[in-house]
């Protein structure tokens, strides 16, 4: 069987699901490799019909879906039931599922009976985690339990107060050296590919270059091996969000609002439900 996954945009009836080892063969045919995320089955299907490569179901969705500031409330619960749903949803993309916080940073063991229980009951392909070097021992753990690991370096949201605050990875004197030591030390341990997310583009491209795995960027410049958005930002959808590196493709949020307005107005005129609309 072909490592490669179908050329073209769409897939083809009765897609093969994109394996990691596809994920990892891309970056040695220099083929970009294209992430979003999503957090239920329809939008899921949607996504997956348009031919992305990877579903992330972050913990993203506890600021996104739930309303809270940060991504530190999202639960394990939490993240089993959107993963499953994403996965439901999919036919050919590989589905990544975050690991929340404290689910995995307490113990090695922790972090296997944790990660076991998202793969066991939603199905999906592989685990993502944040941190550098000090979790390669963790990493290599779940890889010896037969669990694919995505990595995530540099701005970590589940340290943004360690970190104080969002801010650009890399630019402190030795900190580009040390995202280097950690993109190394867990492509090391085992994962298939890191996140580079809000680093500065030049340490990106080393970082990127110097590894043999994938990475995916995220306001990590053009030079990462994929790119990863979360989806209600590059739809318009969650238009109270501004980032630079985030390019809108669309501004859903106005056209919900304008149906949702039309519907009232129809409603309150007495003009839905109309004879269309009606059962006889």
């Amino acid at each position: 069987m072909s490592s490669e996954p179908a050329s073209g945009t769409r897939p083809t009836t009765n897609p093969r699901r994109v394996s990691t080892a596809d994920i990892v063969a891309m970056k040695r045919t220099g083929r970009k490799i294209v992430m979003l995320t999503a957090y239920d089955a329809l939008f899921a299907a949607l996504v997956d019909g348009a031919g992305v490569d990877m579903i992330l179901v972050g913990d993203s969705v506890a600021s996104v879906l739930a309303g809270e500031e940060t991504t530190l409330p999202a639960t394990l619960g939490q993240m089993i039931y959107h993963g499953r749903s994403v996965q439901r949803g999919t036919t050919r993309a590989l589905v990544v599922v975050d690991l929340p916080f404290l689910s995995y940073q307490i113990s090695p063991r922790d972090a296997v009976r944790n990660a076991g229980r998202i793969l066991k009951r939603t199905g999906a392909g592989a685990v993502k985690l944040e941190g550098g070097r000090r979790y390669a021992p963790t990493v290599r753990a779940l890889i010896d339990a037969g669990i694919p690991v995505m990595g995530h370096v540099g701005f970590t949201p589940q340290a943004l107060h360690v970190l104080g605050g969002i801010r650009v990875q890399g630019r402190a004197e030795g900190a580009a050296a040390r995202l280097e030591d950690d993109a190394l030390a867990l492509e090391a341990a085992g994962a298939f590919a890191l996140v580079l997310e809000f680093m500065s583009a030049a340490v990106a491209q080393r970082v990127t270059e110097r590894l043999t795995i994938p990475t995916i960027g995220i306001g990590a410049g053009p030079h990462c091996d994929g790119q990863v958005l979360v989806l209600h930002d590059m739809l318009g959808l969650n238009d109270g969000f501004q980032a630079k590196f985030v390019k809108r493709y669309a501004q859903l949020a106005d056209a919900v609002r304008g149906a949702v307005a039309c519907f009232a107005d129809e409603v309150r005129d007495g003009r839905f439900p109309d004879s269309d609309h009606s059962h006889r």
